[in-house]
């Protein structure tokens, strides 16, 4: 596979921005609405000319607008796999997945094997007679990802794969996704505004900000100092790093156990992210006795009114990542007598945790 890189500019939607993404990477890419993220994936599939730019894929210009390189869609060998899978209502599942090797001259045999073998891979080599609809929507989803990799692109563009489905669906559409990036050693580029795809798919991070580049680097890094406005929102939950302990728990790099809920895409043995909201940490002055939480003893850093809610931030984790945050009332802070360098404890049942595969750490 082959790595991407792109430079571009289109006047009318005050968009310039250029990165590169390497082969066997995933690049996130953040931003708020009309930010720019999809004129980029547009700019990449063929379906926008920039006005100015430079789209590579290995040794392969797609676009060059200098040179008056401009490659068709159809010949750019890029999977593009949005929120809506797009089936043709008309052809059987088989048939929806065959219709990408055949669009790029395969036979019919060729087609009609990788389809099997993709429909495998999602988990629906029994569908293939069906029509798309009489499938659920995270079955059309798995669909339109084996169609999207028969075709045998070079560079997988994700925009909101996972929007919609429900949490159960999601959970095993994004494993899905994890494990056929990591394999198939292909450029991808991911839009989402969901901090779960981030932290278990990406191994990069980049955030637009009006039409340019607010920020961008490994997902630790931009989520431990977000440097953007949209990056210090996104990263507005608690996140803790860590090793698989048992069926229901990790241990963070302290040697801290976190027992939390396993999500369908959490791996039998790997690293783990337990995620879950300050709103779900209580804060004490001394350790709560008899209780079936999860405590950690934090030092206070700093304490944020907003209304009748007092965010309490704990310094730094010990391997460097954010503090611990914990929204509590302003009467439970007037209570505790809380003030910058105390040490309390946080506590947080397990069942408010989840924990999910951590992104692949980046290589570069």
């Amino acid at each position: 596979m082959a790595e991407l890189q792109f430079s571009a500019a289109v006047a009318e939607r005050a968009f310039e921005v250029a990165f590169e993404v390497a082969a066997g990477e995933v690049l996130a890419i953040l931003g708020p609405n009309g930010a720019g993220k999809s004129t980029t994936l547009h700019v990449i599939a063929g379906l926008l000319q920039p006005d100015s730019g430079v789209v590579r894929v290995g040794g392969r210009t797609l676009t060059d607008t200098a040179a008056g390189t401009q490659v068709a869609t159809h010949d750019r060998r890029v999977g593009l796999l949005l929120q809506d899978p797009l089936l043709f209502p008309h052809l059987s599942v088989q048939a929806n997945v065959e219709f990408a090797p055949r669009s790029r001259g395969a036979g019919r045999a060729v087609a009609r094997r990788s389809a099997t073998t993709w429909l495998g891979e999602v988990g629906l080599a029994e569908f293939g007679e069906r029509k798309p609809g009489q499938l659920s929507g995270g079955q059309a989803q798995r669909v339109a990802i084996a169609r999207a990799l028969a075709a045998e692109p070079e560079v997988l563009l994700l925009d909101e794969p996972l929007a919609g489905l429900d949490v159960a669906v999601a959970a095993s559409v994004r494993a899905l996704l994890r494990r056929v990036t990591a394999a198939e050693g292909r450029a991808t580029v991911l839009i989402t505004h969901d901090l779960l795809d981030v932290l278990t798919l990406a191994d990069r991070v980049m955030v637009i900000e009006s039409g340019g580049v607010a920020e961008i680097g490994p997902v630790r890094d931009v989520l431990a100092a977000p440097r953007s406005m949209f990056g210090a929102r996104i990263a507005g939950v608690n996140v803790v790093r860590g090793v698989r302990d048992g069926r229901e728990a990790l241990r963070a790099a302290d040697g801290t156990l976190w027992h939390g809920i396993p999500a369908a895409d959490a791996p039998a043995d790997d690293e783990l992210v337990a995620v879950f909201s300050p709103a779900a940490v209580a804060v004490y002055r001394e350790l709560p006795h008899g209780s079936p939480r999860n405590s950690v003893q934090v030092r206070v850093a700093e304490l944020d009114a907003d209304g009748s809610r007092v965010r309490v931030r704990a310094e730094e984790q010990s391997d460097g990542a954010p503090g611990l945050a914990a929204d509590i009332t302003a009467e439970s802070a007037a209570n505790l007598r809380l003030a910058a360098g105390d040490e309390v404890w946080f506590t947080v049942k397990a069942q408010e945790i989840v924990l999910h595969a951590a992104a692949r750490r980046a290589t570069s």
